[in-house]
């Protein structure tokens, strides 16, 4: 079965975010931390709509030329495992690999128009798991896509345990997607041990549906809040 071996620089759109992390109107006015943002739009969107999003990354320490470049080296790898693994995915919207491409494609023009200025404004910045230079309860919600879990083959139980408690240190919810792992249909690895885990340290947790689906049986998200304060 086709893996990906490394992380790759693949961005969603903001209709995206909305649909995988069961976002609201109110809930886009809050603090709002997206971690391993990648290339996506959410950003951009929000900025357009008034609104402010911190994104952390590794990838942000590049240039936009050098972002493009990883792009378009990614982009032909990506095609070619959504079509190796076709049956793994939903069709619906999208009726081809080169129809998905497209759509990722334009989302990420428009991150990366976005991303010199928002650089500078701090918006964008280079650093990611499993530690944030962020102090604690610094945002409402923390959300992240498409790395914990979905790379359960690459990183460890014990990244995934700390990047989580990390994110509910500095955030008072978090919101991650989706909970299998890449090219698959699988739940991964971790994610049993790792409830287990949090509810025992006594973080809530709360798996909810998701009107977004592209990889079959990946429209569940995980509701994550740090344990209360006394």
């Amino acid at each position: 079965m086709f893996q990906l071996q490394n992380v790759v620089s693949w961005g969603r759109s903001f209709q995206d975010y909305l649909e995988m992390f069961n976002l609201s109107a109110n809930e886009l006015e809050l603090s709002i931390l997206d971690c391993a943002g990648g290339p996506a739009s959410f950003n951009a969107v929000m900025k357009q709509q008034g609104k402010t999003v911190i994104s952390c990354d590794p990838i942000y320490q590049f240039t936009p030329q050098q972002i493009q470049q990883r792009i378009d080296e990614t982009y032909p790898m990506i095609i070619q495992g959504l079509h190796q693994n076709f049956d793994q995915f939903v069709w619906d919207k999208v009726g081809t690999p080169e129809a998905l491409g497209e759509a990722r494609l334009a989302a990420m023009k428009t991150f990366l128009a976005d991303f010199p200025q928002g650089k500078e404004q701090g918006r964008y910045r280079d650093m990611g798991f499993p530690e944030l230079p962020f102090a604690n309860d610094t945002f409402d919600l923390a959300v992240s896509s498409h790395l914990l879990f979905t790379y359960s083959q690459q990183f460890s139980w014990q990244f995934h345990l700390q990047s989580i408690r990390e994110l509910c240190r500095v955030a008072k919810e978090v919101r991650i997607f989706p909970l299998v792992q890449n090219f698959t249909s699988f739940k991964s690895r971790h994610l049993d041990s790792i409830l287990e885990t949090l509810t025992a340290q006594g973080y809530y947790t709360n798996i909810e549906k998701t009107v977004y689906e592209f990889q079959r049986g990946g429209n569940e998200l995980l509701k994550v809040r740090p344990p209360m304060k006394i």
